[in-house]
């Protein structure tokens, strides 16, 4: 991007503005906006004009009862108003992402001006990666980039497929992407040692790949959420009502002998704090790990397992997190994965590189206000995920082709 000549050129920029909106079409987390800013501004110092796409939900899969799309819930419109307001500028709306009106407000757009068009996901194609659309949606810009890295494990229309409408020198990375690789790329490629990847979440079956590629990369694995449950009941504990995966508990077992095979490490919570019933009731008590009585569920890690982890966190000098501790969104269930943000900030001081990747881990940073104290965090759960397992993202290879 910043060998590109964008004089009086209009360049057509699909970024992530996938962003929560409250039932008054209010913006209630601008991160994404703000992290797409520096691309935009840059663009426009430039002397370009410029188109921007992005998705906002799954429209096609909440349609109203007469089939039809709620244009009222899912419109990219007060997307639009926000972002004039952050950058003190009008942002021109369309309210079609592609066709004649899409094109001749494009067209007319003067440079160091700025339109969005509406939602991406609107249209049936934009999810099929129809070559159509993607024709369509390229006839709106000289110049194409990609700043979506929240959407570039997506082989969509305007994330993938539109790119092969432009020559590879019209074509390229945001600064956000472009930020996004880079930062895996120290995870990836030159890691320093030790190497600690904290895991969690719901299920196995998710982080199976995930797993997997880090026993070739990491020395110590942490283990927690719900997903800790199916390794535990692996290793013969018991664990009363928690969450359990009886189809991966083979799996969970061979993961735990490659570790040792491997000599990585895998970290079990040694106590968890358990609770009859999934709710944030003020009920719980805490027990081992591998001693849950019946009629008890784990939903957060313990006292001492917070401690033991977050010693390994502090010993460690490359950090990747990927998602909670427990039940984050209960407040008498968030204790574990505060105390692991708290640690990761604190490694990060000392010098350690971290990376904070997936939802639930980034809303803990955030929350906690310690996403200044820790290296990078990810906008891409899902994409950073598929990067990590080793997959190739669509909208990567689509700008690289």
């Amino acid at each position: 991007m910043k060998n590109l000549d964008f004089k009086n050129k209009r360049v057509l920029m699909r970024v992530d503005f996938n962003v929560p909106i409250d039932a008054n079409h209010q913006v209630t987390d601008d991160t994404r906006i703000r992290l797409a800013l520096p691309t935009i501004k840059k663009v426009l110092e430039g002397g370009a004009s410029i188109v921007l796409m992005a998705h906002l939900g799954r429209p096609q899969k909440k349609r109203l009862p007469d089939g039809s799309i709620d244009v009222d819930k899912f419109s990219l419109r007060p997307v639009a108003g926000y972002l004039s307001k952050v950058l003190g500028t009008e942002v021109k709306f369309c309210p079609e992402t592609v066709g004649e009106k899409a094109e001749a407000m494009a067209n007319a757009l003067k440079p160091g001006e700025i339109m969005m068009v509406e939602n991406t996901r609107f249209d049936p194609g934009e999810e099929k990666g129809d070559e159509e659309l993607a024709k369509k949606m390229a006839r709106l810009g000289d110049i194409y980039i990609n700043d979506a890295f929240g959407a570039a494990h997506r082989a969509h229309a305007s994330t993938a497929v539109v790119a092969r409408f432009f020559p590879k020198e019209a074509r390229s990375f945001g600064l956000l992407m472009e930020s996004e690789l880079n930062n895996a790329k120290k995870l990836l490629d030159e890691p320093e040692h030790p190497f600690t990847a904290v895991v969690g979440g719901a299920k196995v079956s998710d982080k199976i790949l995930l797993l997997e590629r880090f026993l070739d990369l990491v020395d110590h694995i942490i283990i927690g959420g719900g997903m800790a449950y199916t390794f535990i009941k692996a290793q013969g504990g018991r664990i009363g009502n928690s969450l359990v995966e009886e189809d991966r508990i083979g799996t969970a077992s061979e993961l735990l002998k490659k570790a040792e095979e491997k000599g990585v490490q895998i970290h079990l919570p040694e106590d968890s704090v358990v609770a009859p019933e999934f709710a944030d009731t003020p009920n719980w008590k805490v027990v081992p790990s591998n001693d849950i009585p019946d009629g008890y569920m784990g939903l957060d890690i313990g006292e001492k397992a917070r401690k033991a982890f977050s010693e390994v966190i502090l010993q460690s000098k490359t950090i990747v997190w990927n998602g909670p501790m427990g039940v984050f969104e209960m407040s008498n269930f968030a204790n574990g994965t505060k105390a692991i943000a708290q640690a990761v900030a604190e490694a990060t001081q000392n010098g350690a590189y971290s990376l904070i990747g997936g939802g639930d881990s980034v809303a803990a940073i955030n929350q906690m206000g310690l996403a200044d104290k820790v290296s990078f965090v990810s906008t891409g759960g899902g994409a950073m995920l598929e990067l990590l397992e080793g997959k190739e993202l669509p909208g990567v290879k689509a700008i690289l082709d």
